[in-house]
């Protein structure tokens, strides 16, 4: 638990402060509740016509005359993401609009197959039977490994992970550690591809971070619950009358053009419908709407935070496909698969499985909805060789599905994930800036906590608030997260050995 600083339960006077939050995705939200909460003046602006960023949908119309919503995909709710869950506790107490997944399997198409729903939680164990359960291990496997190498899995602290391993990649990383090339590309590659980048791209630091989150660092593992019904119904609409509520002036279809400080320590934000003075700005945006709006705003910041903002890179593109097909897929197909060495095919999601939309339009025709990833993609790829080859994999990975009509499809290519390229954590912004009126967040900020992903981003939007609410002597938000190092102390000796 990290406790804010000590402070008054809300900001008092005649006038509230007044914050402008630009970007309604997760960590936009977090930092807009927990300012409001607490009576600051609030502006949520946000540039796409829906709140939740990447975790945002829209309404679709299928050729068969259904109206469904579409999103950019299946995303994984782990149960470590504890101040992410604490912002949706705000409308969902209990969490009932999450659902828990039974398994988290994963599947070779070499015929290897693997599970984290047998491997113990608590650590070190979780660790331990990971390597005894996984096919990807076996005993001559073991004996080639360099344990040495290994060492820092065993000890993760931030700053200090980054340190060590920032200018390493995750595939060199592996590679010095002689993990078997099975586990490499069954098990590993989880962590790296969250991130939608190649690993031999992908900081290792920020791998080993993850393992250290799912397995040394908390008892929750890895599986992880769904929402039930599309983002909009179980998570963004809740919230926003929850922040209408508070009095938050929320504002969709608003682009931010850009910012400048005033002479008394505020900032003029523009957008298309004019100018509007605000006593404090938080940037909540991804990585190129960032890089846009600073590029813009000559006088934000300083010279040095606006070089490192500029130096910012954007994962590459992804491709998220939805099939809705005639009939259904074999009723042993889990709501979720991994997959590798099925081309550029990441996972595959069976959505009438814990979505309520897509069961409630499978039990109306006798189909399934099929929902297809592919990360990292080459920046030329072609959309409708990729789009294809994409659902010859899955014909791979279920065949029943080749005798399947596809009754409609939808095809989402996005380029807006922030990459976290070997040696580039120094770039990263961190929450606080040199105007202590400006503050940023977002999943690419630099938190110095063992925090990754959509975590990540509520972290940070919550400590962005809580940078804010210290100025008017206001008690902040209260942070969890996983320990700052592994559980065992034995292993942890034994990683500072390693060091030395």
């Amino acid at each position: 638990m990290l406790a804010p600083r000590p402070g008054a339960p809300r900001v008092g006077g005649d006038r509230p402060p007044t914050t402008a939050v630009v970007g309604g995705g997760i960590a936009g939200l977090a930092a807009a509740t927990a300012l409001a909460e607490r009576g600051v003046r609030v502006t949520l602006l946000e540039r796409e016509p829906a709140l939740g960023g990447r975790l945002a949908g829209w309404p679709a119309h299928l050729r068969d005359g259904s109206t469904v919503t579409m999103s950019r995909g299946f995303h994984a709710f782990f149960r470590q993401y504890y101040n992410l869950r604490g912002l949706l506790r705000r409308t969902d107490p209990g969490l009932e609009r999450l659902k828990g997944l039974a398994d988290y399997p994963l599947r070779h198409s070499g015929g290897l197959q693997d599970s984290f729903r047998r491997v113990p939680r608590t650590p070190p164990w979780s660790a331990l039977g990971f390597v005894a359960l996984s096919p990807t291990f076996g005993l001559r496997d073991l004996v080639r490994m360099n344990p040495v190498a290994a060492l820092p899995l065993l000890d993760v602290r931030v700053p200090g992970v980054y340190e060590r391993l920032d200018t390493v990649s995750a595939h060199d990383f592996l590679e010095s550690v002689r993990f078997p090339q099975a586990a490499h590309h069954l098990a590993f590659e989880v962590f790296s591809r969250s991130f939608f980048s190649d690993p031999r791209e992908l900081s290792a630091a920020e791998m080993v971070l993850m393992f250290h989150i799912y397995f040394l660092g908390s008892a929750e593992g890895l599986l992880f619950d769904v929402p039930d019904e599309p983002f909009p119904d179980a998570l963004w609409e809740p919230l926003t009358d929850y922040l209408r509520g508070h009095g938050v002036d929320v504002r969709t279809s608003t682009a931010v053009e850009n910012i400048a400080p005033t002479a008394d320590g505020g900032q003029i934000v523009a957008t298309q419908d004019g100018e509007r003075r605000y006593d404090t700005t938080v940037l909540a945006m991804d990585t190129a709407g960032l890089r846009s709006v600073v590029g813009r705003s000559p006088r934000l910041g300083d010279a040095l935070w606006r070089e490192r903002v500029a130096r910012l890179r954007t994962a590459p593109p992804f491709l998220v496909s939805r099939l809705w097909l005639d009939r259904p897929v074999g009723p042993d197909r889990p709501g979720f698969l991994g997959t590798s060495g099925y081309g550029t095919l990441d996972n595959v999601s069976v959505l009438e499985r814990w979505e309520g939309q897509a069961a409630r339009w499978s039990a109306r025709t006798d189909g399934s909805v099929v929902e297809l990833h592919a990360y990292a993609l080459p920046e030329d790829a072609s959309r409708d060789v990729e789009q294809k080859r994409l659902v010859e994999q899955l014909h791979a990975v279920y065949p029943e599905t080749r005798a399947a009509t596809v009754v409609d499809e939808r095809h989402e290519w996005r380029a807006d994930c922030p990459l976290f390229p070997v040696g580039g954590h120094a770039d990263r912004p961190t929450v606080r800036t040199a105007d202590p009126a400006l503050v940023v967040a977002g999943d690419l900020v630099r938190t110095e906590l063992p925090v990754a992903l959509m975590e990540r981003a509520a972290t940070s939007g919550f400590m962005a608030a809580n940078a804010l609410l210290e100025r008017w002597g206001v008690r902040g938000q209260t942070l969890w997260t996983v320990p700052d190092r592994g559980y065992s102390a034995a292993l942890r000796a034994l990683a500072r050995w390693g060091r030395h």
